[in-house]
């Protein structure tokens, strides 16, 4: 699985293609995506935006920005980790999908945590390409 880390910060992605909900044939594909955002450093941050962009096949690229995830912003003691699912849509059967975390230390100070690039494969492509 992808995995960037940032500051002690390591996040790591895994992305699955939603057959039921997707239709192929009205150039809607549908994927979810799990995240965990693990604390490997020495102080505790809280996860406060994130940005996300997103690039379909045809190079046509769609940024998402807004506070914390799924309706939170998690505080990361040392050791502690926060994983959530959310998902995409996008118009080809594949594309790509990366950004970044704002997450603020105790002292007030921000960083970008990286989300490591990953692929969105629709049916039949998960065994041309490996994250």
């Amino acid at each position: 699985m992808p995995t960037a880390t940032t500051d002690g910060v390591a996040v790591e992605v895994k992305a699955t293609y939603l057959e039921h909900q997707s239709m192929p044939d009205m150039g809607r594909y549908v994927f979810a995506y799990n995240v965990t955002i693990l604390n490997n450093g020495d102080e505790t941050v809280q996860l406060r935006s994130r940005h996300w962009v997103i690039t379909d096949s045809l190079s046509q690229v769609r940024e998402v920005r807004g506070p914390g995830v799924v309706g939170e912003q998690p505080l990361l003691r040392p050791g502690e980790s926060f994983s959530y699912s959310s998902g995409s849509i996008i118009p080809t059967q594949w594309g790509t999908m990366h950004g970044e975390y704002i997450m603020e230390r105790s002292d007030g100070s921000t960083f970008e945590a990286a989300i490591p690039s990953f692929m969105l494969m629709g049916p039949g492509l998960e065994s041309d390409y490996v994250n």
